[in-house]
């Protein structure tokens, strides 16, 4: 497998190496563009200085021979070539003494002879520091009536060792912390990967509570910051479910009991008309208890999925607020709850079966949970800023401590609610709201009743 510390390894040398070809080719440019003119003419003018200093001065066959010397000691190599082509080296040897054929026209044509601008084999500038005769300046000179070539060079190991030593330990110093600081880095980015990575197996068994320290401020730190809250969530969902689970098994569990216990009961040869009639009713009441929880769970899964498949359109959304209400006007009389309602004229676009449901949960528990003699009113309002719909009961109110979980699944305000109740009919009404894009607000004080709020933007104008 190749791993992010040897990929980001690989690539750093790559463009190490890369950067220190372009760099030597850059270099190289220069030193044949500018520097290798200059060093010519500076070589030229130190041969002809020679020259210069010989023919002014009478020296004898040994003076000449020892001012050569003297010169070579300063740091050049020397050589003497005379019309014959014998020839005379001072100071360090040459590795390569061939005579280049052009370097006789020193003798023959009084020519200046400039050898680095023929070292063609060599890479670059590495010929300026191959230490052959080839490779020198050389100038015609007199001497005795003879003709002579005066051939010189600097000698590079004794005139630039300080600078190659140098230039070969800055390179090296670079280099060594370049790839040590590379290491280093590399390191650090993996590290922390390999920690998520840990944790995420970890995540894959179910094991949300792994410690992730992970303090960075830059996009690794982010990608931590983002995990463990991705982990605290997934830790919650987790419970959630756990909770779900456990809360629609027992739900479940309840009214089948009952209707297996009461089914049993009804077996009995010598059960009583009027026990039977009970024993059915309390049948009848618990299956359709069994059918609401069920239509619920089905609508709250396909919500939550997203698969529930949304027919949006325009209607007249006062007008199925008074369906609503005339669907539960009996019940109203049976309660005795006075019911008023002011519904402007509004076109609404959205899911009218999904908010059905909104209206008839929201409607039937402040039936349900109202005093003998109550009150509930429905204002529905619409202006450019968008539709509020608001159910306000008489009823016995929510503790202020329940209403953050009001719209939990299976979340019931207390003992007392639960008999005909599946704690699901808020959770739903939330989530057909917020898939509507609105919101929902409860006000709410315990034995003063309750005021549920609903908000929805942008507005289809009323049309007649």
């Amino acid at each position: 497998m190749k791993t992010l510390y040897r990929q980001f390894t690989v690539a750093t040398l790559f463009i190490l190496a890369i950067s220190i070809l372009i760099g030597f080719s850059i270099a190289n440019i220069f030193y044949v563009t500018v520097t290798k003119d200059e060093t010519i003419e500076q070589n030229v003018a130190i041969a002809e200085e020679i020259i210069s200093t010989v023919q002014n001065v009478p020296y004898s066959d040994e003076s000449f021979t020892n001012y050569l010397q003297a010169v070579a000691k300063l740091g050049y190599q020397i050589a003497l070539v005379d019309s014959s082509g014998e020839m005379q080296f001072f100071g360090k040897p040459f590795d390569d003494t061939a005579f280049p054929e052009q370097a006789g026209l020193v003798l023959s044509e009084n020519e200046v002879y400039t050898g680095l601008d023929n070292f063609t084999d060599d890479i670059f500038m590495i010929g300026h520091f191959t230490n052959k005769l080839h490779n020198t300046v050389g100038v015609p000179f007199e001497r005795n009536g003879e003709p002579y070539g005066l051939f010189i060079r600097p000698d590079t190991k004794l005139v630039s060792t300080d600078i190659h030593s140098v230039l070969i330990g800055f390179v090296v110093a670079i280099a060594l912390v370049s790839i040590i600081g590379m290491i280093w880095m590399a390191r650090q980015l993996t590290r922390p990967i390999v920690q998520l990575t840990e944790a995420t197996k970890h995540i894959a068994r179910e094991n949300y509570s792994f410690p992730l320290d992970i303090r960075r401020n830059d996009e690794i730190g982010q990608l931590s910051e983002s995990f463990n809250l991705m982990q605290k969530q997934l830790q919650h969902n987790d419970s959630a479910r756990k909770s779900f689970i456990s809360n629609v098994s027992h739900d479940f569990q309840s009214p089948l009991m009952n209707i297996q216990g009461y089914a049993d009961l009804l077996k009995s040869p010598g059960l009583s008309d009027n026990d039977r009639l009970a024993y059915t009713s309390i049948i009848d009441q618990e299956a359709k208890r069994l059918s609401s929880l069920t239509r619920q769970l089905l609508l709250l899964t396909s919500l939550d999925q997203g698969a529930y498949p949304m027919k949006t359109k325009e209607f007249q959304l006062d007008e199925q607020l008074r369906g609503v209400v005339r669907k539960y006007r009996w019940r109203l009389e049976e309660e005795d709850i006075n019911l008023s309602y002011q519904l402007a004229p509004t076109r609404f676009r959205g899911d009218a079966e999904l908010l059905d449901n909104v209206w008839d949960n929201l409607l039937t528990n402040a039936i349900k949970y109202n005093k003998p003699g109550g009150s509930i009113e429905i204002i529905l309002q619409s202006d450019d800023t968008g539709i509020t719909v608001t159910f306000k009961d008489s009823g016995q109110g929510i503790p202020e401590d329940a209403l953050p979980q009001l719209f939990d699944r299976f979340y019931r305000v207390d003992a007392a609610r639960k008999k005909d109740s599946t704690g699901l009919g808020l959770s739903i009404v939330h989530q057909i709201v917020t898939l509507h894009h609105g919101t929902i607000r409860v006000n709410s004080r315990l034995g003063t009743g309750s005021e549920f709020i609903l908000s929805f933007p942008h507005p289809v104008p009323t049309q007649y």
